[in-house]
C-alpha cells in the first residue's frame, strides 16, 4: 500500500531519530551487534509506526531475533526518548511495533542459489 506524504516525512523523521537514540542512548542495550534500522513504516494515522531492524555482528537468526526482544522490551524508554527529540514536529508519539529485516539475508540466499 502505497504511503502518503505525510506518513512519508513521519516514517523518515523517526527513522532518523530513533537511530541516533539507539546509537547514543541505548547503545549498551544494542551491544556487541550492530543494530540498523533499514525502513519504518507509518499507518495512515501515524498512531502506530513498524520499525524493520537489521542485526549484524551476532551468529544466528535466534540471536538475532533475542536482540530484537530485548529492543521490544526496551520500547516504553526508547519511545519517551523518540518524544523528547520530535517534540516540536509531532504532537503524539507513535507506538512503535519492532521487527526483524531478514531482505539482505533473503537476498543473499537467492544470490547463492542463482550461482549454483
Amino acid at each position: 500500500m502505497e504511503q502518503g506524504k505525510r506518513q512519508l516525512k513521519v516514517s523518515g523523521l523517526v527513522q532518523e531519530e530513533l537511530a541516533q537514540v539507539l546509537r547514543l542512548k541505548f547503545q549498551e542495550l544494542t551491544r556487541p551487534a550492530l543494530v540498523s534500522i533499514t525502513r519504518v513504516r507509518v499507518t495512515a494515522d501515524l498512531s502506530l509506526c513498524r520499525v524493520y531492524l537489521s542485526v549484524y555482528g551476532i551468529g544466528d537468526a535466534q540471536a538475532q531475533e533475542a536482540m530484537i526482544e530485548k529492543i521490544r522490551q526496551a520500547k516504553p524508554g526508547l519511545r519517551k526518548e523518540l518524544g523528547l527529540r520530535v517534540r516540536n514536529q509531532l504532537r503524539v508519539v507513535p507506538d512503535m511495533e519492532f521487527y526483524l529485516d531478514d531482505s539482505l539475508d533473503y537476498a543473499e540466499r537467492i544470490e547463492r542459489l542463482l550461482q549454483q
